[in-house]
């Protein structure tokens, strides 16, 4: 997170909020629960942390007609724009951790973590 942290402050974002902001730029609406399965956010931490971006007006939660139960989540325009101006300092901070730790590192560090993923309880 070292490599990371200075951006989050600077936008004032958590690292959970931005893995929130991201997956829903990349994926579009989305279900709380689905959301927060991506994130690997617990469903009661997403409930915090949708609280906060609603509340800085990044996102919006709303209950469709046909199913009050569930809440899709998406991205609002001011929510995009953070994404759009993060997201260069993000990926070139990813190229830093590329560089200094190797692409063949990297790309096994991803395949464990996707396997550790799919473990359930």
């Amino acid at each position: 997170m070292v490599f990371f942290r200075p951006s989050l402050n600077q936008h004032g974002l958590t690292e959970q909020q931005w893995r929130v902001i991201r997956i829903l730029h990349q994926g579009g609406e989305m279900e709380s629960y689905q959301l927060a399965d991506l994130a690997c956010i617990l469903k009661p931490s997403m409930t915090g942390v949708l609280s906060r971006l609603e509340r800085d007006g990044l996102v919006t939660r709303c209950k469709p007609a046909h199913d009050q139960r569930r809440m899709h989540i998406n991205l609002t325009e001011k929510g995009q724009q953070c994404f759009l101006s993060m997201s260069e300092d993000m990926e070139s901070n990813y190229r830093r951790i590329q560089a200094q730790f190797g692409e063949a590192k990297l790309q096994q560090l991803l395949g464990l973590l996707n396997e550790l993923k799919q473990i359930k309880p």
